[in-house]
């Protein structure tokens, strides 16, 4: 289930939100107690699977670092009610992309077409067989985006249209809605300095890092997967307020093995290259930053769920630079 990351990735390309009336049953409930078993296991094999909220301190510096699910949801707001005073007494807040970044993105993409559209070269009719374009074509027309277009994206970025469910059609430009968001106006609120984890244009380093071959592969994963759109995001929003973020991914890891074509070890190491590029890559470059925050005072550091957990996830990585690190609660 690839849907949660590269949702968060197209809200920082596009500095919208989703505003739908999206309906969903959550898969987990349909599960048999193997497959529960199967899943608990591969989560519970990752360092720091559980738990949303942590703090880091080595000394007397604490970085205080909030998992964010990226979409807009109401139970967001108990979650910025508690994170509040933890923001404002802060010496800065760190995101993934603040509002400078996003500005300066648009800037760029406005700009450079080619980043997100293919200007040259074959398009993606002349890349996918006959049905797999015809799938493609039938996916996004119900996301109320043409054949024409699509064929012209660049394929990293239909994957992202794609992790976007038919219901939410809706886009407005007032910015993501997401714990992302609400902490970034909290910050504003308060007058603490936001700043961002990673350059504007890190998202377009990260699919560089993939090969046609690799993201051609991602959408025909998620296409496999469409039909069960609403009810995945229901349950990654019910998984993430669980405080279980792990078992996304594993989740999808999961619904991978049973789609035809690839074996599980095959499954198993596409999943690794890709959240690789994904997260890792991005992990291992944030904690420079977050730890130069340290000279200014407390941090606060947001940034999605999925970056908290394994052995190359934020957390693992402080505990390898002698942070100590103890769970907390929203």
């Amino acid at each position: 289930m690839l849907r949660i990351a590269l949702f968060g990735l197209l809200l920082s390309l596009t500095s919208q939100s989703v505003n739908a009336e999206c309906a969903g049953q959550n898969l987990l409930d349909a599960m048999t107690e193997s497959e529960k078993t199967a899943l608990r296991s591969a989560v519970d094999a990752q360092p720091y699977a559980k738990g949303n909220f942590w703090r880091a301190s080595r000394g007397t510096s604490v970085i205080y670092i909030a998992g964010t699910y990226h979409l807009d949801d109401p139970r967001h707001d108990d979650a910025a009610e508690h994170l509040a005073p933890l923001i404002e007494t802060s010496a800065i807040v760190l995101v993934e992309a603040g509002p400078n970044e996003e500005k300066q993105l648009q800037d760029e993409i406005s700009k450079n077409p080619g980043l997100m559209f293919l200007t040259t070269g074959p398009t993606l009719p002349e890349m996918l067989p006959e049905p797999e374009w015809q799938a493609l074509v039938t996916a996004m027309k119900a996301r109320d985006i043409p054949a024409f277009v699509a064929a012209k994206m660049q394929p990293w970025f239909v994957t992202a249209m794609l992790a976007i469910p038919p219901c939410a059609k809706q886009m407005m430009e007032s910015g993501a809605d997401g714990l992302d968001a609400r902490v970034i106006a909290l910050a504003n609120k308060s007058g603490i300095p936001v700043r961002a984890l990673e350059p504007y244009d890190a998202v377009f380093a990260i699919f560089d890092a993939l090969s046609l071959e690799q993201q051609l592969d991602m959408i025909r994963t998620t296409l496999s997967l469409d039909q069960s759109a609403e009810d995945q995001n229901a349950t990654m929003a019910d998984i993430y307020f669980d405080q279980d973020a792990r078992a996304i991914w594993e989740l999808g890891r999961l619904m991978s093995y049973d789609l035809p074509g690839k074996s599980r070890e095959a499954i198993d190491a596409d999943y690794a290259v890709i959240e690789e590029a994904l997260m890792y890559r991005r992990n291992r470059a944030w904690i420079p930053v977050m730890t130069a925050a340290l000279n200014e005072g407390p941090v606060f550091a947001a940034f999605g769920a999925l970056h908290l957990s394994g052995d190359e996830g934020v957390l693992a990585l402080l505990e390898r630079e002698g942070f100590a690190l103890e769970r907390l609660h929203f």
